[in-house]
Order: structure tokens, then sequence, then C-alpha cells
């Protein structure tokens, strides 16, 4: 058994995400690309997007801390702290409307 702290890891890595140019910091918690299931824990500064992508299988995404926008073929759901947000199945971003982190929830449809 193993086990992490998401609420650390958040701080962490929203700590990174503020010296980093790119705007984000983000670690695997569990899972890989052996695995079907994959868990990423992601830090955004305030007003930064992960651009538009597909969504390689069935996804969730649960707000660790601050507040997101989720947005999907011309919808938008916002999320704070301790919002699940089911990802479509269509080409979608996220951008953080706060300083955020998020636990994005994977399971691919196939292995690569």
């Amino acid at each position: 058994m193993e086990k992490k702290s998401l609420t650390a890891l958040a701080r962490q890595h929203l700590e990174t995400s503020r010296q980093a140019a790119s705007g984000r910091s983000a670690s695997t918690v569990y899972g890989g690309h052996e695995h079907v299931l994959r868990q990423t824990v992601i830090a955004l500064r305030a007003g930064f997007v992960m651009d538009e992508h597909e969504n390689p299988g069935e996804a969730t995404v649960f707000v660790l801390k601050g507040r997101v926008a989720l947005s999907a073929e011309g919808n938008t759901w916002d999320g704070s702290v301790g919002d699940l947000l089911i990802v479509p199945q269509a080409r979608h971003s996220v951008e953080a409307l706060e300083d955020s982190a998020i636990l994005l929830t994977v399971a691919k449809l196939q292995l690569a």
C-alpha cells in the first residue's frame, strides 16, 4: 500500500507553477503509460490554460484548490474546491480562474 497527500502535492505544485514560465506544474500520482488508470495533480497559475486537446478515454477533474473552467463544444462548467467535473468525450480545455490545483483522473480506452 502507498499513501500520498494530495494537499501537500497541490501546495508543492502551486509553488512550482508560480515560478514556471508555462504557469503550470504537474506530476503523476498513480498509473502511467502501462496502466488504464492515470491520476495526475496539475497546478495552473490564474489565467493560464491547458489548451484544447482530445479526451483519451473517460476522465474527471477534481478541484483541490482554486477555481477552474472546463470548456468543450461551446459549453463551460466552472469548478471550485471539492467539485468533480466529468470531462466530456470531446476536445476540451481547462482554464485557471485563480491559482488552482486539480486531480485529473483518466481511464484510457486503449493502452499505448
